[in-house]
């Protein structure tokens, strides 16, 4: 179990392990097999990471933060100097892609973190994941 104690502790922990895609239970072992794609379980620790269901959160956080921003920006740098079109195309396009898709792993990493730590489920799942996995009633996804 991850050394948290309060909320500051909660919150640092997720960040210092999901930015950096590390295991959110020992922070030792790689949450990714490759750039975006969870690993099955942890080699450090074995946790078992079939409870993360980011969806498609990363992409919603990566688009409300970056994107829209960098589109102001864009758009400001039309209004204002109205270059022509191939200036776009050489700075605008390659800002926003990179911008958009860099961020996307230590968002994913940072809202796996967080579903461990916070014990996130959907509501109302609790009995089927226990008789699917074979726990008692009340156990965490953790034991």
């Amino acid at each position: 179990m991850p050394p948290v104690q309060n909320s500051n502790d909660k919150f640092r922990w997720i960040v210092e392990t999901g930015w950096k895609g590390l295991c959110p239970r020992c922070g030792k072992g790689h949450m990714f097999k490759s750039w975006l794609k969870v690993t099955d379980t942890c080699e450090c620790c074995g946790l078992d990471y079939r409870f993360a269901a980011p969806d498609d959160g990363p992409a919603f956080f990566s688009l409300c933060l970056i994107a829209l921003p960098l589109i102001f920006i864009v758009v400001w740098i039309q209004v204002a100097y109205n270059p022509p079109i191939w200036v776009h195309l050489v700075t605008s396009v390659p800002i926003m892609v990179a911008g958009c898709l860099l961020p996307l792993r230590p968002i994913k990493g940072w809202l796996v973190a967080s579903q461990y730590v916070n014990r996130s489920q959907e509501a109302g799942t609790e009995r089927l994941w226990n008789q699917l996995h074979g726990r008692t009633r009340g156990s965490n996804f953790d034991d």
